[in-house]
């Protein structure tokens, strides 16, 4: 009986060995959401280009799209800009989401830096972000043309990502018509 107890604590540490082994190949970019497949939530936030303009839902005309979640106190947002730039110059339409960010650093910050946004949202208080399951910055969300999230990316935008996960579903969105 005792040498059974003895293997209780040796059972236990296996059993977590486990769980923190299959923890090593799980992918941080691939947090999943609740969001895909189901439309946009509705709001109603200042633009951040001209805050006295109320920007809804309703406003998302080019569709699809790119929802991208950005703010300038993000390191990775800041280095994501440029490949955000080189993609709207593409044609690519990326809308963008201020999240819990100083406004006029905010517009300063794509006065320097380029703006690849259609328009973005001043989410402030992060309401936006919350009922989008956002976890931080910055988050892209692919919006298909009827207004529904198809897939979430969480991190930095990079060629790699675009041309592997992105463009293939962004294009296939496009020619459907």
């Amino acid at each position: 009986m005792k040498r059974m107890l003895m293997l209780v604590p040796l059972a236990i540490f296996l059993l977590i060995a486990v769980f923190l082994y299959k923890g090593l190949f799980l992918n941080p970019s691939d947090i999943g959401s609740t969001m895909i497949g189901k439309p946009l939530p509705e709001f109603s936030l200042a633009s951040l280009e001209t805050p006295e303009r109320k920007v809804t839902v309703a406003d998302f005309q080019e569709l699809p799209a790119l929802l991208n979640v950005w703010a300038t106190w993000c390191p990775t947002c800041k280095a994501e800009h440029a490949m955000l730039n080189k993609l709207a110059a593409q044609g690519v339409v990326v809308y963008g989401v201020n999240y819990k960010d100083d406004s006029d650093a905010a517009r300063q910050w794509l006065a320097q830096l380029g703006n690849p946004y259609r328009f973005s949202v001043e989410d402030p208080e992060g309401s936006l972000g919350i009922n989008l399951g956002v976890y931080g910055a910055p988050e892209t969300f692919v919006i298909d043309r009827k207004g529904i999230v198809r897939d979430k990316f969480v991190g930095a935008i990079d060629e790699r990502i675009w041309r592997e996960r992105l463009a293939p579903l962004y294009q296939s969105l496009v020619d459907e018509q």
